[in-house]
């Protein structure tokens, strides 16, 4: 709709349109207001001004669910109220030092895959039987997970965060900010949403997906703001009748200097004590890591659930560690000892359930581990729902009242004592293979450079292994004895031989013959049991590495006792008594001026000789301090012990030789013909049957005489005859010797270790 006004050129004289829209008067629209006026198109026309306005239509404002503002969001988030957009692209995957086995499988299905594709064949099975082996070892890893593991896994970048669950969990969702003091923490989140219809006061931890969202998230770990934005939610909650879920995953409230200034420790006892008198149920989820008090703070519940691989502690291991064993690296240990997964806690009733994960946790489907929260949110609001308010507290307060009921070696009342669940024994889990293998070509790494380095780190760690691979065979042992069907006849023989010993009895010939039976049966069977081969595979790892450990220890102790003998015989010489001795003897045959032994007169080699023995004598008491067996050999022993066994290692090589000619295809045809006739012939042969006999046997000396004299042992024997011949006629190829220097002076003393040591 237009209108059109004029007015007499003097009044619009020097006037602006503004002017003219301020003031009825001066304009000449008295009496038409400024809304009809928004709505209608005018013009003021002059003799030289014409002044034209329109109203913009302003869109109506769809307030408070806009209709798809995030198409990547079922049912739509008001993202002008939070900072938390889903990730268009999946996040890069993340390999756990535990995983890296897997990772080895996963490569094989796709070079297979690659292959298939590029060449056209066929490689279905391969694959599937790739895959099959894949998951299986994905199952065997994630079923026998330790905790320290569960903590890597609660820590993992790409798990699932808060605000992840609450979009996969509720139809509509609003964020509400601030403490009503001038902050709004981030690592904090709270809001209202529904699921299944049914309104929930939120709240939680907020970690990041990426180094740029967890510094402005403060890596998840809440300021004093956080906590009262928490605390002011709660009082709305429980004015409205909410009931409230609180998701815990923080590493512990933020340390800080302004942290503590502005009242940590106060807000999270505050916190604490309010929530104890809430009147709403209230539900508490662990969905990653809840450290200390920082967990605590919105995690007085009625009911406390855990994700599967969650973790809930009061200091993390490696600060345990740190504190208890002063290194980090005893994180595993701590992480064992602080009963910090969801199983354990369970046990000791401080958790109340525990939600399941998918095999290689949340974040290997988010989704389904969103539903399965879901799941057991709805589960327990039934359940607390039931409970009108004053049981409500009371379950509340009952809950926390009896955790931590336990004392050390107080005795147990022996009526009570009978009723008590007998304890259950930690089930024991083997080790992949594949992971075992790699642990395995770890040690022989450190096994080879410990040979030019120090042993002792390396001992430790074949301590270790060793003791880790009886365990194993242990466990696979037990495995084969069941799948052949032996387990039941073993616990009843084990059961026997148990009484018996009880008795003190000596073993009954009957239950001997019994347990040789089964030991037969299950030798027999064993090679048909599927874990057959795992079982050699872990039983030749056992004796390599036994093997590697005694070479080790005998080096260590071989370099000690070298070490000690050394000190020893240093110790002797260096006697006051005997340097003199050593420095006359020197001056004495100095002052003879013979240039070598030969020319020595016999009164100084009487001294030569007498002084050697002396020395000789000294040091055979010194190591005989030493608990030591010490036999004085001279040469000539020495000469013959190594001729003796030159002879044992000739006739060895000689029987080796033989047993090879018997073996072969030519002489053993001739050996059978011989029992043949030996066989015919019976016990009195007649003249026909001894001459074919004595021709065979004859033809066998030749064989073996031809093949032995064509062969190397001839030289050998001779060779050794020859020495033989020469040291029975005394001639010893030794200087001294030869220089008229007495035999029995050639000596050197032998320590004798045991069986298999000697040190000369």
């Amino acid at each position: 709709m237009a209108s059109s006004l004029s007015n007499s050129a003097v009044a619009f004289t020097g006037a602006t349109a503004s002017d003219l829209l301020r003031s009825s008067k001066s304009c000449g629209v008295s009496g038409i207001s400024l809304r009809t006026l928004g709505k209608a198109r005018f013009s003021v026309k002059t003799r030289d001004l014409s002044v034209v306005a329109k109203a913009r239509k302003v869109k109506k404002h769809e307030y408070p669910w806009p209709a798809d503002p995030d198409p990547n969001v079922k049912g739509g988030v008001l993202t002008h109220l939070s900072h938390f957009k889903p990730h268009k692209e999946k996040p890069k995957p993340v390999t756990l030092d535990f995983e890296k086995p897997l990772v080895a499988l996963e490569k094989k299905i796709i070079d297979v895959r690659k292959m298939a594709n590029e060449t056209g064949l066929d490689f279905s099975d391969q694959i599937a039987s790739l895959e099959s082996k894949y998951q299986q070892a994905l199952k065997d890893l994630y079923t026998h997970l330790t905790p320290i593991q569960r903590v890597n896994i609660a820590r993992h970048p790409n798990r699932p965060t808060f605000l992840d669950h609450i979009f996969g969990i509720t139809e509509k969702f609003v964020e509400l900010h601030g403490d009503r003091a001038g902050y709004d923490d981030p690592a904090i989140v709270t809001g209202i949403g529904t699921i299944d219809g049914r309104r929930y006061m939120f709240m939680g931890h907020q970690k990041g997906r990426n180094t740029k969202e967890n510094i402005m998230r403060n890596f998840g770990m809440p300021t004093p703001h956080g906590y009262r934005k928490a605390l002011r939610m709660m009082y709305y909650a429980d004015h409205h009748g909410f009931p409230i879920v609180t998701f815990i995953d923080t590493p512990g409230a933020y340390a800080d200097l302004k942290s503590e200034e502005l009242g940590q420790g106060e807000a999270i006892a505050h916190n604490l004590r309010t929530m104890f008198g809430l009147k709403v149920p209230i539900v508490s989820i662990v969905i990653g890591e809840g450290g200390s008090g920082g967990a605590l703070a919105i995690g007085c519940a009625n009911k406390l659930l855990m994700l599967e691989n969650a973790v809930f502690y009061v200091a993390s291991p490696e600060a345990c560690a740190a504190i208890l064993w002063k290194t980090a690296k005893a994180a595993p240990k701590a992480a064992e000892k602080l009963k910090i997964t969801g199983p354990e806690l369970c046990k000791l009733q401080i958790a109340d359930g525990i939600i399941p994960e998918p095999l290689g946790g949340a974040h290997a489907d988010p989704s389904w581990t969103s539903q399965q929260i879901k799941k057991a949110i709805n589960e327990t609001m039934d359940e607390l729902k039931k409970m009108d308010t004053e049981a409500l507290l009371k379950h509340r307060m009952l809950k926390f009242r009896k955790i931590g009921g336990f004392q050390e070696g107080v005795p147990v009342d022996p009526i009570r004592k009978v009723n008590m669940k007998k304890k259950e024994e930690p089930i024991a889990r083997k080790t992949p293979v594949l992971e075992l293998e790699d642990e395995v070509e770890k040690l022989k790494e450190q096994i080879s450079k410990a040979k030019e380095s120090s042993s002792k780190p390396t001992e430790l760690a074949l301590n270790e292994m060793i003791e880790k691979l009886k365990k194993e065979i242990d466990l696979e042992y037990s495995e084969a004895v069941e799948a052949i069907g032996l387990k039941d006849r073993l616990l009843n023989l084990r059961g026997e031989c148990a009484k018996a010993n009880s008795q003190d009895h000596l073993m009954h010939p009957v239950l001997m013959d019994k347990i040789e039976k089964l030991h037969d049966e299950f030798n027999k069977g064993l090679p048909t049991a599927p874990n057959y081969a795992n079982l050699k595979y872990k039983l030749g790892m056992l004796k390599e590495f036994s093997e590697a450990k005694c070479a080790l220890e005998k080096k260590s102790k071989g370099e000690e006792l070298k070490l000690d003998i050394d000190k020893k015989i240093k110790e002797v010489m260096d006697r006051p008594e005997i340097k003199e001795k050593m420095q006359a003897l020197k001056a004495e045959v100095q002052k003879s001026g013979a240039s070598t032994a030969a020319d020595l007169d016999e009164g100084t080699r009487e001294s030569i000789s007498k002084m050697k023995k002396e020395i000789q004598l000294e040091l055979a008491n010194v190591l005989k301090s030493m608990d030591l067996d010490v036999e004085i050999v001279t040469a000539k022993k020495l000469i013959d012990d190594g001729l003796k066994g030159k002879v044992e290692s000739l006739r060895e090589e000689t029987n080796k030789k033989i047993e090879n000619l018997m073996n072969s295809s030519d002489l053993k045809n001739t050996i059978q013909l011989l029992k043949l006739e030996v066989a015919k012939a019976g016990k009195t042969p007649d003249v026909a049957s001894k001459k074919k006999i004595e021709a065979l046997e004859q033809q066998i000396r030749q064989k073996l005489a031809t093949a032995m004299n064509s062969s190397e042992i001839k030289s050998k024997h001779e060779e050794l005859l020859a020495e033989i011949a020469l040291e029975s006629n005394g001639s010893l190829k030794n200087d001294d010797l030869k220089e008229g220097t007495p035999k029995n002076d050639e000596s050197r003393v032998e320590i004798n270790l045991g069986a298999n040591r000697s040190f000369t």
